[in-house]
């Protein structure tokens, strides 16, 4: 599947999952052309050290915003892509509510930006980075089959347009498309509006460890390395198909998360419950059956050696 690769352009490339989507291809021998806007969603400053890491001959990196059509046409005039993955994205279920019209504008209009300019210039696979978030209401373990027409954030909605679309690109000019639904990613360098992200930090800090609701709430958390691992896979030509990549396990709690970051710091953790947040779901879990089959993936890193690997990750740079 890699050998059919020679030059591919990954959207978000300074991002958490996007930064080591372009480091797996690299070091597969495959040629990465990478754009991010370096949005102040979060630190900078973290975005651009995943950047450094990237330093690579093989690796090329460009400013450009998926928002602006005139600089992807020039990118896709400059280079000859086979594949497109598009991770970049406004992310986060919680700001979307306060910020909804830049999650349709990147996430979907966005996309769509990038479809056109597939067309265009005859580039025939894309991969799309979407959510678990869609699945609100429906019944666990979460499979690609359910229906997913009831979003409960702005943000689930815009990545829902962005399927559909994707679909409608690949009815009408052929282009083979997968869309990957990510369950809660975390690891090393992750994003810092992410609960893993904050709660380390916090207990590390002896500060205190905001919770949204009362901790029981769950996620099926996926560590970033399967997940980029998965994303490469979905490369495969499929035609067009929607794919789960998650723990696949009983998901955990966030009280069961605080506890075992607690075990692994030899902290106590000083927790202040909040109210909960009307868009967030109480529980995640994927069904990956269907990634085993089409992908031959499942994830190889543990809920407790990804969280080992967090915790070290905060504590080398304390």
């Amino acid at each position: 599947m890699i050998a059919l690769m020679k030059k591919v352009l990954v959207t978000g490339a300074a991002g958490f999952i996007g930064s080591k989507v372009c480091e797996f291809l690299m070091n597969d021998g495959v040629e990465v052309v990478g754009i991010d806007n370096l949005n102040d969603y979060y630190d900078i400053a973290l975005k651009q050290e995943r950047l450094a890491g990237l330093k690579n001959p093989k690796f090329h990196f460009y400013p450009v915003d998926i928002e602006n059509q005139k600089e992807l046409k020039d990118l896709f005039l400059s280079h000859q892509f086979d594949t497109v993955f598009n991770l970049a994205a406004r992310a986060g279920v919680r700001y979307s509510i306060e910020n909804p019209h830049i999650y349709m504008t990147t996430n979907a209009h966005g996309t769509l930006n990038l479809l056109e300019n597939m067309r265009e210039f005859k580039v025939k696979k894309f991969i799309l980075a979407s959510t678990s978030s869609l699945y609100a209401g429906q019944v666990m373990p979460f499979s690609e089959e359910l229906p997913v027409n009831t979003p409960i954030s702005p943000y689930a909605a815009s990545k829902k347009v962005a399927e559909v679309m994707s679909y409608t690109y690949h009815h009408l000019y052929n282009i083979d498309v997968s869309v990957v639904r990510y369950f809660t990613v975390y690891g090393p360098a992750g994003r810092p509006d992410m609960s893993p992200f904050i709660f380390t930090k916090a207990i590390l800090e002896n500060k205190e460890v905001p919770v949204f609701g009362d901790g029981t709430q769950a996620r099926d958390f996926t560590f970033v390395d399967d997940i980029a691992r998965g994303t490469i896979l979905a490369a495969k030509p499929l035609g067009y198909e929607i794919i789960n990549l998650g723990g696949g396990n009983n998901p955990h709690s966030l009280n069961t998360m605080i506890s075992y970051i607690e075990k692994l710091t030899n902290k106590k953790a000083t927790v202040k419950f909040g109210s909960k947040v009307a868009a967030d779901m109480d529980v995640t879990w994927a069904d990956i059956s269907k990634a085993k089959k089409l992908l031959n993936w499942e994830p190889q890193v543990s809920f407790e050696e990804g969280f080992k690997r967090l915790v070290q990750w905060h504590q080398e740079r304390d």
